[in-house]
């Protein structure tokens, strides 16, 4: 259990007692105001506490104030979130309108990671951050004066070159990097901070925050934390990703906020992002206990309605004498996304920390067998226990992104869906998207006027490919990378 303290972003409360607070991110062009209020306004109804918007430049920030004001005029006070990456300018500027500014310390003051060895001395690693310091103080000082909230917003595909060197693209790499950032802000006696660890791989968040948790415990800060599977996709697997991470850390207590990113329009995370929270809570129905068996705790986490007596079902595990570990899930539900996500959640620990490596999902009769087998297969896959399919890791768009997303997964999925286990990115611009790439075995990455890069790993072997050339180009790449027998 980890308690944050307590801070205020515009009229809300985080942090603390507070309850999980749901928050999207637009997918509008921030320049054009008026999809930008009515999709805000959308999230908003749809459950949103929080709204994010892309931020790349000071046009996108000024038309942030045009955006707050029209959102305020509608009769919403809900605050908004500005996301900038690589301009401190513009997140300074942009201080000075929201009431909370996302930046990631992998590219705010360090430049993009170009995955090259920068090996430096403790000496020389000091004055970087020094440099690091210098050049965060006019954002800081700017928060100071109007009361803006900062997340230091941390994500495993980006990196510093500096950070990766010294700690690898891990875990560890991604705590320090948001402790530095901390310990700067600490000494300036900065304080309204949210910290997040991203990452499209569930068990990688987990472990990151896990370890930014102790690194602030050990250092005497309890910031709030935002939660979220960056680049969970869509459908099924988007759901099973998200709600297996976000429900393994809000079970064991850990969260404040959360965003369930999926290629879809925004306003779909949010009924997502409550159902995670609800079987997250700590009002689920008590375990059954049958002869033989021992029955699991679920759930540790403040929030959420109390469910108890509603039917969804029970939690059971056996273990067996001879076989690994089986977890054993008992519902009564009608609805397949209800049953995806409540399993999710409900099997996140135990498979997570392998007290479990098995699953067994028992329905009745309310849902095919086939979409049982699925939902199982999807969250052994997304706990890393049994490949069964592909992993598809596709961004939920935003104001960045210059392609039809979705139409580019739904081509990329129907293309190579007679594989196996390959992890293939499908993403929407260049801000996470070759860091992804790292941890893909393929990419397909939008960029201008209707043009994809074809990655292989970190590479892009094809470069400004037209679209409609781009699906043959991944299937060749992945031929030549495959031998025969791989490809039946």
């Amino acid at each position: 259990m980890y308690r944050s303290n307590q801070i205020n972003i515009g009229s809300l409360t985080l942090g603390g007692d507070a309850p999980i607070r749901l928050q999207s991110m637009t997918n509008t062009d921030t320049l054009d105001v008026e999809a930008s209020v009515a999709q805000v306004i959308r999230i908003i109804e749809a459950g949103g506490d929080m709204v994010r918007l892309t931020t790349q430049g000071e046009k996108e920030a000024e038309a942030l104030a045009i955006i707050k004001k029209e959102v305020w005029k509608a009769g919403f006070d809900t605050p908004l979130i500005a996301d900038v990456h690589f301009n401190p300018k513009v997140a300074e500027f942009a201080a000075g309108i929201v009431a909370k500014v996302r930046i990631n310390p992998g590219n705010y003051a360090d430049r993009r990671a170009s995955f090259k060895s920068v090996v430096l001395s403790d000496k020389e690693y000091a004055e970087e951050l020094e440099r690091i310091h210098t050049r965060l103080l006019p954002l800081i000082n700017k928060c100071l004066a109007n009361g803006t909230t900062i997340r230091i917003g941390v994500n495993h595909g980006s990196l510093s070159d500096r950070i990766m060197t010294r700690y690898g693209n891990t875990p560890k790499g991604m705590a320090v990097s948001a402790m530095e950032f901390i310990r700067i802000m600490a000494a300036e006696n900065f304080h309204k901070l949210v910290l997040s660890m991203k990452s499209s791989n569930s068990l990688i968040m987990i472990e990151a925050t896990k370890m930014l948790v102790e690194m602030m415990q050990d250092e005497g800060y309890a910031y709030p934390l935002h939660l979220g599977v960056t680049e969970a996709g869509e459908g099924e697997d988007g759901r099973i990703r998200s709600a297996l991470g976000i429900g393994a850390l809000l079970r064991q207590g850990i969260g404040d906020t959360i965003r369930v990113s999926l290629s879809e329009p925004p306003e779909n995370e949010i009924p997502v992002a409550r159902k995670i929270v609800t079987y997250s809570s700590p009002f689920q129905p008590k375990p059954e206990r049958s002869e033989g068996m021992s029955s699991t705790t679920v759930g540790s986490q403040r929030g959420g309605p109390d469910t108890s007596g509603s039917g969804q079902g029970d939690v059971r595990k056996e273990a067996k004498a001879d076989a690994e570990d089986t977890l054993f899930l008992k519902y009564n539900i009608k609805d397949p996304e209800e049953l995806t996500i409540k399993a999710s959640v409900d099997s996140s620990v135990e498979l997570i920390e392998r007290k479990a490596t098995d699953l067994v999902i028992d329905n009745g009769i309310n849902l095919p067998a086939e979409k049982i087998q699925s939902i199982k297969d999807g969250i052994l896959q997304a706990a890393r226990i049994k490949i069964t399919r592909n992993d598809y890791i596709s961004c939920p768009t935003c104001g960045r992104t210059k392609f039809d997303l979705a139409a580019a997964v739904d081509k990329v999925k129907k293309a190579t869906s007679h594989l196996k286990g390959l992890k293939i990115a499908i993403m929407g611009c260049i801000v996470n998207g070759p860091g992804e790439m790292a941890d893909a075995d393929f990419g397909y990455i939008g960029g201008a006027n209707g043009r994809v890069h074809i990655y292989k790993g970190k590479d892009a072997v094809f470069k400004n490919v037209p679209e409609d050339e781009a699906i043959d180009k991944l299937l060749q790449l992945i031929q030549e990378d495959m031998s025969p027998d791989e490809t039946d």
